[in-house]
């Protein structure tokens, strides 16, 4: 009998035992799946509340948005109210039935814009002014900078979760080894070792935005001395000729954000790659002195299925700089690079809708 006893003992021992190796499991499992595809933990109360959080489309335009109906069938989707939309354009200009074919973007302009200049600090001045109105609601969790000649070419569905996976922010940034663009007026206050360069068109969490509204050094330093140099057009208006190769080239928007991040010691917090699809070609113009100053526009001959096709095919980047290789993903899987592509004329993205070539419905 004494025997007997012992072996229930160690029988009750063992399913205790393997009770409790089921609910380790059960438990690294759910752990496991808290983890968003950058290593971030989410606790069930952040991802209850990540479903109530919106994404701010901040439109950076001239005047008009040529591309409105393409955005108007992507926000028509989505029925919750997950976005907000904030548009800058020239000071002055209105969004109303007479300036947009689209509901969505009625009354969407900041009303206390600036004039934009390519190449000056103008153009933070506005991503500035975009972010600090879009702060203003709380309900905004994320912000998308795009251009007017921008497209989506996703669903918002799909767009949304993509995003929202992500407790990081999506900046291309990498480090900037081409002399001329630094400018050594810069230090010590922004040392050459935070220096970086991208895309402007990021995605910020709202601590990158809020880093970005409430910066008052690195802007400052900019707006002194980071200045694009003299187009060839411009030089008959300068006082002297001037010698390009003695001029200080520095294009603001390329470098703002990305060297801002650096500067604050947020890079861990970051994806560095952009969300947004240019296409640089070098060889695209004659001019030699323009070429490769501005990324390849789109036109309704390009509008064909296999340009989209292989836009949404790019599952990585490459970095030569710094010889790195960025593999995309989302939510842990791999997944394409980009959501968002420019530049395309308003021809061309009506034929590209038209065809069902971009399934923002």
């Amino acid at each position: 009998m004494k025997r007997k006893g012992v072996g229930v003992a160690k029988r009750k021992k063992l399913i205790r035992m393997a009770w409790c190796l089921l609910l380790l499991v059960f438990l690294g499992t759910l752990f496991l799946h808290s983890f968003s595809e950058d290593g971030s933990s989410m606790s069930e109360a952040e991802e209850e509340s990540q479903n109530k959080n919106k994404i701010a489309f901040l439109f950076i335009a001239r005047n008009r948005l040529p591309l409105d109906m393409i955005w108007h069938a992507f926000f028509e989707e989505e029925k919750e109210g997950k976005f907000s939309i904030l548009v800058h354009s020239r000071p002055g200009f209105v969004l109303n039935k007479v300036t947009t074919r689209s509901s969505f973007f009625f009354n969407r302009q900041v009303n206390n814009s600036v004039q934009v200049d390519w190449g000056e600090a103008s153009m933070l001045e506005a991503e500035r002014i975009l972010l600090r109105n879009a702060l203003l609601d709380p309900d905004n969790d994320r912000f998308v900078f795009l251009s007017d000649s921008c497209i989506p070419l996703y669903n918002f569905s799909y767009t949304y979760d993509y995003i929202m996976s992500s407790m990081r922010s999506f900046v291309d940034s990498f480090a900037d080894a081409k002399e001329g663009r630094y400018n050594p007026r810069m230090n010590p206050v922004i040392p050459i070792q935070n220096w970086r360069k991208g895309s402007q068109w990021a995605v910020l969490i709202r601590k990158h935005a809020e880093a970005v509204v409430n910066d008052k050094t690195v802007f400052l330093q900019f707006q002194k001395h980071c200045r694009r140099r003299s187009l060839p057009e411009f030089w008959r208006d300068q006082p002297f000729p001037v010698n390009p190769a003695k001029e200080h080239n520095c294009i603001p928007d390329e470098h703002y954000v990305q060297t801002l991040i650096a500067q604050e010691g947020l890079e861990g917090e970051i994806i560095r790659r952009s969300l947004t699809h240019s296409a640089w070609d070098l060889s695209a113009t004659r001019d030699k002195e323009r070429r490769g100053w501005h990324p390849v526009t789109y036109r309704l001959n390009d509008a064909t299925p296999s340009l989209i096709q292989f836009i949404k095919g790019i599952d990585n980047i490459h970095f030569e700089t710094e010889n790195r290789r960025e593999w995309c993903a989302s939510k842990g899987r791999p997944a394409p690079c980009f959501l968002f592509s420019r530049k395309f004329t308003r021809s061309a993205a009506v034929r590209l809708l038209n065809s069902s070539l971009i399934a923002v419905r």
